[in-house]
């Protein structure tokens, strides 16, 4: 992933170990207006604002995905010619500046032939993740399905010679997740004509001129084989690009996401062309990487970190993330997040009105990492019984909360709380500063037991019991007259 800007940065790439931000406090999630009163979707083009609200609230009730890169790049694994080559992952090939012809040996090595994409889907599903998004294509321009526009791709170059995204398509209909496709569409370090980035430094930029989008461009050609640039970046545009995202918005069935990454090079006229292809799948969205600032999508994408509040600007967001610090597979990379901070931070990012998108790397061999699964099944546990308290949910319309964090629904006149609970009181009361409306009931959603409330001196005290029914978050449930 380890996406590219400028210093004009909208999000700051930043690892994120623990939970980011504890700031809490109230949010509009929905698409701002445009002047006109009709709101910006992706490719640039205007469209009433009911049409974008339906199409992006599948999005928005889902809170919870998958993120899959998986390619050529697992082959090495972070290491090639006996070194580790820094930080790389799916990056290893633009790191170690590997020549393309040694680069597409690594294909020979890959046959993932314990992949098992009903099992995949099965994961998501029982950790609660509503939606998939894997990388059809990465910066090595490895295609993972069939393809007419170039021979790079697992069918022609690969042991394997099958297609892997029919077989998980077919999955994700049969258990009812939505399939979005990873897609980038300018960096391609194989075929020729792809812009390749000299160097990585943090994703995106709000506005700038097209002075500084030029000199960017200019300075981020980063060729390092004289086979990468055999022609020209507008050819390859229109000779594998296109082509390409026509096929996957053609063969796969109904696409939901298709999620553009790193524009380098990128500009309208050729960012047109993509997004034109968008045509093919009615209500598909997209996110806001395919060319900035005219193609901003119908999301932003925060990678590696949560936002603070005073970032957030009442667009939609996605925070990408990985649970080690890779994206692709790198066995050397043990330093996985825990159970705590990757429940805490789904919860964070529900109660900021945003979404959470969680990566596995698979092996070469088709498999998702033990330490990956485990984790899954830790969260798929926490939100068997507490996933009322994320999907659906808005974000919070309370102050900041020092104990943990609050998401609401509107059920008519009323208003549901959720109130995750990480520091759970000694004395048994928890106070909720600011919250005057009468309490029509309240209960724990673990075991469903009811507890009582009253109004304090600064807000509602609730009664809990002694100890906590869930240590890393316990979820109180709390109906108010009126709409907070």
């Amino acid at each position: 992933m380890r996406k590219l800007g400028n210093a004009l940065v909208l999000f700051a790439v930043t690892a994120s170990w623990g939970l980011q931000a504890r700031a809490q406090g109230p949010l509009a999630t929905a698409q701002g207006p445009a002047s006109d009163g009709r709101v910006e979707v992706a490719g640039g083009g205007k469209a009433d604002a009911a049409d974008t609200t339906d199409k992006m609230a599948w999005w928005r009730d889902a809170r919870f995905g998958l993120f899959i890169h998986w390619g050529v790049y697992s082959v090495p694994g972070g290491e090639y010619d006996g070194h580790a080559i820094g930080h790389a992952g799916e990056w290893i090939m633009n790191r170690g500046k590997i020549p393309v012809a040694q680069y597409q040996q690594f294909a020979k090595a890959f046959n993932p032939v314990k992949y098992n994409p009903d099992a995949w889907v099965r994961m998501a599903r029982d950790a609660g993740m509503k939606y998939i998004v894997i990388t059809a294509k990465h910066h090595d321009g490895f295609a993972m399905f069939k393809t007419g526009a170039s021979k790079w791709n697992i069918v022609d170059a690969t042991p394997y010679g099958r297609d892997v995204l029919k077989p998980l398509a077919a999955a994700c209909r049969k258990y009812g997740i939505k399939l979005g496709f990873y897609y980038s569409q300018a960096q391609d370090w194989n075929n020729p004509g792809g812009a390749a980035a000299r160097k990585v430094t943090s994703e995106g930029w709000a506005n700038p001129d097209s002075a500084t989008i030029d000199a960017y461009t200019a300075a981020h050609q980063g060729h390092w084989d004289p086979a990468q640039t055999t022609r020209s970046f507008a050819d390859y545009i229109d000779q594998v690009a296109v082509p390409q995202v026509r096929e996957l918005l053609t063969n796969y069935g109904k696409v939901a996401v298709l999620w553009w990454d790193t524009p380098v090079g990128m500009n309208d006229t050729l960012a047109k062309k993509l997004s034109d292809a968008l045509a093919l799948q009615p209500g598909i969205i997209t996110n806001d990487r395919l060319e900035r600032p005219d193609f901003p999508g119908d999301y932003k994408t925060p990678e590696q970190r949560i936002p603070k509040l005073n970032e957030l600007d009442g667009k939609d967001w996605e925070t990408c993330m990985t649970m080690n610090g890779t994206w692709g597979y790198k066995p050397s990379d043990t330093k996985w997040k825990t159970p705590e901070t990757l429940i805490r931070n789904l919860i964070d990012i529900a109660s900021k009105g945003g979404n959470y998108l969680l990566n596995v790397g698979p092996t070469p061999e088709g498999e998702i990492p033990p330490a990956s699964v485990e984790l899954l099944k830790a969260m798929g546990a926490w939100m068997k019984v507490n996933g009322e308290a994320i999907y659906g949910t808005k974000a919070s319309p309370l102050g900041p909360l020092s104990w943990g964090r609050c998401t609401k629904k509107t059920d008519g006149t009323n208003t549901r709380l959720y109130l995750s609970v990480f520091d759970w009181p000694a004395d048994g009361k928890l106070l909720v500063p600011g919250l005057t409306k009468t309490v029509s009931s309240a209960r724990l959603l673990a075991g469903g037991q009811q507890v009582f409330t009253e109004a304090a001196a600064d807000g509602l005290q609730i009664h809990l019991p002694a100890k906590a029914p869930d240590t890393i978050a316990s979820v109180v449930c709390v109906e108010v007259e009126g709409v907070l």
